[in-house]
């Protein structure tokens, strides 16, 4: 990546020399272009928001930024892009959204991020920090900025326009106004449960900002719902892609003596899982934010259910299927099964058979398929 401060060797996390993707797109360039054009005072309390591969953070690393991440793999990509181009990480504070913001923020920067739910959080959070003085800047892709973006901009901090577009990327002002009244932060989020569902049916769900259908059940996870697999005895089981622990917290009601771990790389999804389970089972279950199932033992687990993105931001990619299915089958012991709800178009049973060498269509409708992979 060039910037006006030089040029950066950065990739995305896990680092996979096949994958074209980039680490950076014209949203963060436009961004540090308009900083060092613009003769912007990077002094005080720099922030960074939503930095989804550390592009920002370290062009920016020798103002010794905050970043503030929802996303593991950001935060891991982060650490190598800084070692990669020399920075020191140690004069850098790497907080995620669910750490405490700084009392006081100098500049903040956003990447805007997928979720409005999330951006709302967000600016929710940091706003106690911003003063009279702060330059706020907000960046992303065209098609990521609607006019719902720059009002919750308006609402929560202050007046706001935009830049012109370049290479598909823009910029969003804001000028903070602190005698703004924002109201309260909707965030979390809860609701019970649709009946229909097996055990957890009226039951209560937390949901933090940017989990996946944060204020409403999927219909995927619901389908699977209606067909899970039985457990049994002190089972050990895994919620791979939590999200907010439905389907995990499903299992402990149904089987009390199973051992749940819920796996996500989204640190506000854990925390919904976490709450979600405590409150509807009061039992003890681990809770593991990272790079899929890196680090859980191999051959420990009995079952996985896993409901496996098919998006890494803007792009369509089976990427991170194919590693979660290959996690399962590394932790899964002999005679453990995965079961994984999946868009019937997404062709799992294929990836499946290629792993563990079977799959098996336990239901389907005119979306959705749940298939079911023993491990050899």
């Amino acid at each position: 990546m060039t910037t006006p401060w030089g040029a950066y060797a950065l990739t995305r996390h896990p680092e996979d020399p096949r994958d074209r993707l980039r680490a950076w797109d014209a949203a963060d360039t436009y961004l540090l272009r308009h900083l060092a054009e613009s003769g912007t005072s990077l002094a005080g309390t720099v922030v960074v928001v939503g930095d989804r591969w550390g592009a920002l953070t370290t062009a920016l690393s020798t103002h010794r930024p905050t970043q503030i991440t929802d996303s593991f793999l950001a935060r891991e990509a982060t650490r190598a892009n800084l070692a990669r181009n020399g920075a020191d990480e140690s004069a850098l504070r790497l907080l995620t959204t669910q750490d405490t913001p700084p009392d006081r923020i100098d500049v903040l920067l956003v990447r805007v991020p997928r979720s409005l739910a999330l951006l709302e959080d967000q600016l929710h959070r940091l706003a106690p920090a911003v003063h009279e003085g702060t330059v706020v800047v907000g960046t992303g892709m065209v098609k990521e900025i609607h006019t719902s973006t720059l009002n919750l901009f308006e609402r929560i901090l202050g007046p706001t326009r935009t830049s012109l577009a370049e290479k598909k990327a823009r910029l969003i002002f804001c000028t903070p106004d602190p005698a703004l009244t924002r109201g309260t932060n909707p965030w979390p989020y809860r609701y019970d449960l649709p009946e229909g569902i097996g055990v957890v049916s009226g039951r209560p769900v937390t949901n933090q900002a940017g989990v996946f259908c944060a204020d409403r059940l999927d219909i995927g996870t619901r389908f699977l719902l209606q067909h899970m697999p039985r457990s049994r005895g002190a089972e050990r089981v895994v919620d791979l892609g939590c999200g907010n622990g439905v389907v995990g917290t499903a299992i402990a009601l149904a089987n009390p003596e199973a051992e749940l771990l819920f796996a996500d790389e989204s640190y506000q999804a854990v925390a919904s899982a976490e709450a979600t389970y405590r409150e509807n089972t009061g039992g003890s279950a681990e809770f593991r934010v990272g790079d899929g199932l890196a680090g859980v033992p191999a051959a420990s687990a009995d079952l996985v259910l896993n409901n496996p993105p098919f998006h890494s931001h803007q792009a369509t990619t089976d990427a991170t299927a194919w590693r979660m299915f290959t996690d399962a089958r590394r932790v899964l012991r002999p005679g453990g099964e995965l079961w994984v709800i999946g868009n019937r178009h997404l062709g799992y049973h294929l990836k499946l058979r290629r792993l563990f060498g079977n799959s098996e269509l336990v239901a389907s409708d005119a979306k959705f398929v749940v298939l079911r992979a023993v491990r050899k």
